[in-house]
Order: structure tokens, then sequence, then C-alpha cells
């Protein structure tokens, strides 16, 4: 599809060449001087402004969870949600005075919730005289600035972000997010706002927004030969300059990057996935970096630049809502221009107030048209099931998952070239709190299990492939010596392997010995009763995110597509329990593999 060049161009024409002013009678954020210099005698004008941020808010409009259909809680009694951010931004504007502060975003907006996915699949906005999302509305309402983007709002498609995008008040942000034939930004890079000072002397603010280069693999069949995705540093580098020479007196930079220079995909796209650090390392002219991605709360961290030595604050407030970031930077007036004497972040906690009214009532029939919806019986199940032990033991919620796979993957191979080839496939352990109840099963129990908007695909590997595969997800657990101890709380994330990249296997049977080193961990590794063969080759059944490369897993993304389907795997899962009728474990579950310590099991 033809990228819609028409909305960049009118909010580049917006947001770059035409400043935004925000202006008129400010209340000062603190005493400034009324002398023109240092050479009066009299002390210099000072200034200082506010640039609140939120990050990774994932569809998080009440302080809800959709999975549970309960008031949203965890162990630290987090609260999450723009109603809340609403109450908290409020209470900053209150205290800073309105027009001395900004607001902004780092990404990952559209995808998290029900809430969000059921504006973009089950009454989109992109339907003609469609609703406007949630997110839009609330994000308007509260009076966001600008919004950088995330590698989520890519995934269900360009047309619903662009719609998305034209539903927004704010500039959504991208540098380094190009039009693929024209190498041209196909968003606005920046934008720059000017803040009226008591003295009369605008600041210039400039808020240039960064996303990930891992979309062009996450996200490969929705911009594949329409956008690309160069790195973080060689776009800031090209665009600071840009807004210093335009009058920036500063440069805040909103980065859907993390901090620690990792990146999940290997050398599969030559850029860096977590690069915010290295941005503040190696780029001139930033006063701070607003972070977001990695769902890390940093409410203050100090980088030293390379080339100046002068220092860049970074902050990332927890995911969903839960913080908001707040850097104060504090400006004098010198030699007839504004300069950054000092920056400063910290956190607010939005379970410290109560969401907003005015958020909740504008959104009241939104919230309930998808809590019914979630509410929907698809099916029942004889017993109950959860995932509390999943990330140690082979449970049957887990099998669901690939049982409902291999099926799905049988059933489009059947009668072709590989109809005849064994399938096997993998699933990962997303939530440690999804539960399967015994007697009715609804949508919200299924979406619980499977809360990412992934398809399926079928790939073609070898059995040595599948196990060099299983000791790549085997490296998730701490090595444990034999008859030490097991603590479950600390046996797991290995290397701060998230659960999402341990993937269970099924179609086979193995051994994960734990008290051997990573990459020999794979014992007794059978296929229909026999050793595996390292030439036989296999179908596996895998989501398109593990196959496009998200986790680095080996082989699976170099390996022969044979099938893939724009399905989400959750309504695959729903479909399959609605047609079944009934869940019964003892139909597909199995225990096909287990952990281990020189062959004696774990558990």
């Amino acid at each position: 599809m033809p990228l819609d060049r028409r909305t960049f161009l009118e909010r580049s024409a917006a947001a770059g060449a035409g400043v935004a002013l925000v202006g008129g009678a400010a209340i000062p954020a603190e005493a400034t001087g009324k002398g023109h210099g240092h050479g009066h005698g009299r002390p210099p004008k000072r200034y200082t402004l506010t640039v609140m941020g939120t990050t990774d808010l994932h569809g998080n409009v009440f302080n809800w969870d959709y999975f549970t259909d309960k008031e949203y809680d965890d162990s630290a009694h987090n609260d999450v949600g723009l109603a809340k951010i609403s109450t908290l931004v409020d209470q900053v504007r209150a205290e800073k005075g309105r027009r001395n502060t900004l607001l902004i975003d780092a990404g990952d907006t559209i995808q998290g919730t029900q809430l969000s996915y059921y504006y973009a699949k089950v009454d989109p906005i992109t339907a003609k005289r469609g609703p406007v999302h949630p997110m839009a509305q609330a994000m308007n309402a509260i009076g966001y600035d600008a919004a950088a983007l995330g590698n989520h709002e890519f995934n269900y498609g360009i047309p619903v972000l662009r719609k998305f995008e034209e539903q927004c008040d704010f500039p959504l942000l991208g540098a380094n997010a190009l039009d693929a034939r024209t190498l041209k930004p196909a968003f606005a890079p920046y934008v720059i706002k000017k803040l009226r000072t008591p003295s009369g002397d605008d600041v210039k603010v400039a808020i240039l927004g960064l996303t990930n280069p891992g979309i062009a693999i996450w996200d490969k069949a929705n911009v594949q030969g329409k956008m690309t995705f160069p790195g973080l540093e060689e776009q800031a580098a090209k665009w600071v300059p840009k807004l210093r020479s335009m009058g920036a007196d500063v440069v805040i930079v909103s980065a859907h990057s993390g901090t620690d220079g990792s990146s999940s995909y290997g050398d599969q796209v030559p850029y860096v996935e977590n690069a915010a650090t290295l941005v503040a390392e190696q780029v001139p002219g930033i006063d701070a970096i607003l972070v977001g991605h990695a769902h890390q709360e940093i409410a203050e961290r100090r980088v030293v630049n390379k080339k100046t030595g002068k220092e860049v604050v970074l902050s990332e407030p927890l995911r969903w809502g839960q913080r908001l970031t707040l850097f104060d930077v504090e400006l004098v007036r010198e030699r007839g221009g504004w300069s950054v004497e000092r920056v400063t972040s910290k956190v607010l906690n939005s379970n410290t107030v109560a969401e907003d009214r005015k958020i909740t009532g504008m959104l009241a029939d939104e919230h309930r048209k998808v809590v019914a919806y979630v509410n929907q019986v698809i099916g029942t199940s004889v017993a109950a099931m959860s995932t509390v032990e999943a990330p140690w033991k082979d449970e049957p919620i887990i099998d669901l998952i690939n049982h409902v796979q291999t099926e799905t993957v049988k059933a489009a191979l059947a009668g072709g070239e590989w109809a005849a080839l064994p399938v096997l496939s993998q699933a990962s352990c997303f939530s440690r709190t999804a539960a399967i109840p015994a007697g009715p099963v609804t949508i919200k129990d299924a979406a619980g299990l499977y809360p990412f908007e992934n398809t399926m695909e079928a790939r073609l590997l070898t059995g040595a492939q599948i196990k060099e595969y299983l000791e790549f997800s085997a490296k998730y657990y701490v090595q444990t010596p034999a008859g030490a101890v097991v603590d479950t709380s600390k046996l797991t994330n290995a290397a701060n392997t998230p659960d999402y990249n341990y993937d269970a296997v099924s179609g086979l049977t193995y051994e994960i010995d734990i008290a051997k080193p990573v990459g020999s961990r794979i014992v007794n590794l059978r296929f229909a009763g026999a050793a595996l063969d390292p030439a036989a080759k296999f179908v596996l059944a895998v989501n398109n995110y593990r196959a496009s490369g998200g986790g680095n897993f080996p082989h699976v993304a170099a390996a022969q597509q044979l099938w893939a389907n724009s399905n989400e795997i959750r309504n695959t899962i729903i479909e399959w329990v609605r047609a079944a009728g009934t869940v019964d474990p003892a139909s597909f579950a199995s225990v096909d593999w287990t952990l281990t310590r020189d062959g004696v099991p774990v558990f």
C-alpha cells in the first residue's frame, strides 16, 4: 500500500518549518532576574521548564486488567493507565505552571490490551465512519505534545497506524522511520515547541523522535518494501545539529530504545536495538533522553558524551502508565541566548493518585464494550489449568497452544509436498498468571494465555537444527549443580532471558540437564521413541516473532517458509475452543520435556 505522504508533509510543515508557540501569561517556575546581562551587575535571567514523559503505554487507559477482568494489581501494588497519568500531569502542571511544561511519550501505544486490540480488529478505527482510537482520545484530552513511534505501533499494519496518526492532535515522531523508496522520513522527525518565559524571551525546545530498528524484523510482513529503519545513533547525528542550527535551546530525544546496548536479533540487522546510551555517548547536543522499549524503571541515569564531556540525563518511566518521568531543565540567559545549566529527572508513581474522571468518563462506553467482548463464553474446560509452574514444568496449558498450532499446520499442509513430514511446535509462557478455569472458558482466558498479536508460520528444519534451537532455549535456566537446593524463584531468566524467549517444543521428548553448562544441556532427545536423527526433516510451527528473528534463536529465521497465516494465534486458539466445545487436557497434554541433573528429575 502506498504511504500517505500528505499526512507527513502537513505534519512536518507544522512541526518543522513552523514551530508551535506555547505562550501567554506564564507562571514562573522559579524567580527570574530583571536585568539584561552581567554587564549591569544584575543577576542573569533564569528559567526552568519541565518535560513530562511516559512510554510503553500498550493500550492502557483504565486501571484495569482485561485478561482477568478486574482492577489491575501486582505484587508491588502498581497501578496502570492514562487515567492515572492524567491526574499526575494535572498536578505537575498546577505546580510548575501549565505553560512551563511539555508532555511526550516514547512509543508502544496502540498494542497490548484488549481495549487496543478491539479498536484495531473488532471495531477497527480504519472502517468507514469508524471510531476514534481510545488512546488517541485519551492522549488528546490529556494534552500530549509529541509521541515517538514504538515497534508495536506497526503490529496492525501501516493503515491502522496512519489512521491513529490522523486521529492524534500531536505528531508521531520517527526520524529513523524512512520511506523505503525515497529514503525520506515517513513520519515527522521532530517538533519544536516555543515556551514563553516570564521575561518575554522564548525558549525553543526540540523533541526528536527515534524508533527501533527491530521493526524491520519483527514486523517484516507489514513494512518490507514500504519502510526502512536505520540506526538511532546515525539518525540522531544527522538531526541534532540541524535542530541546534534552527535555534533549539533545548534538545530532548524520545527514543523507543533501551539503554544496555543489547540486541535480541543478533546480526540480522546492523543496528543496535537498545541504543539510548550509545546515542547519549556519541551524539553531541542532546540534553536529555526519554527512554522506552525495555520496560525498566530508570529514574535518572547520567551518561557522559564522549565528544563534549557533557552529561546527558536519561530516564525511563515504568511501562503501562505505572510511572511518569519528570525532566526539570534549568536554563540561564547569557550572551543573548538561553543555555542549559542543569538537568535533573525523577519518576512519579501513578498508584499515589486517583484516576481522572474526565478520562474514565469520556471512554466509559468503549470500556464497557470491551469488557462485554472479553467475557464472551467460547467453550468449557474439563479441568483447571495454569501457567504458575510452566517456566520449569511441561504444563497442559502450554501443551494446548502447541496442540492447536500443530493441528493448524498439519491441516494447512495436508495434501501438499510437505504433508508427510512430522510437525513440531514451539510455545512460550508469556504470562505466569494465565489460567483456564474448570467450567466456562471466555475470550479473556484465551487472550490472557496468548497476549501478543503473533501469527503462525511453518518452517523447515533438520534434527540437528532442532537440537541447537533447544540448546539455545535452555540457556534460560541458571546452572544448578546436582544435589544443590533448587529455588524456583532463582532458577529461570538466566542472563536476563525473558520468559517469552524460552520455548518449549512439542512433538519430541527431551531432558534439560541444568547442572550442565549452556550449550550442552539437551539430553535423551528422541523422536517417536528413537534417538533424533540429525539429518531428519521436520516442520516447526512457530510464531512470526520467532520466525522473523525475535530472540535470535538459531536457524529458524533463515529456514525455508512452508506456510504462513495472517490470523493471530490467539484467535486460532479461540476458534479451536469454539469448534471443539470442550477443552479436555487428557486429549492433548503430555510430558515432553523435564528438567534433570545427572539424569535425576528436578521435580
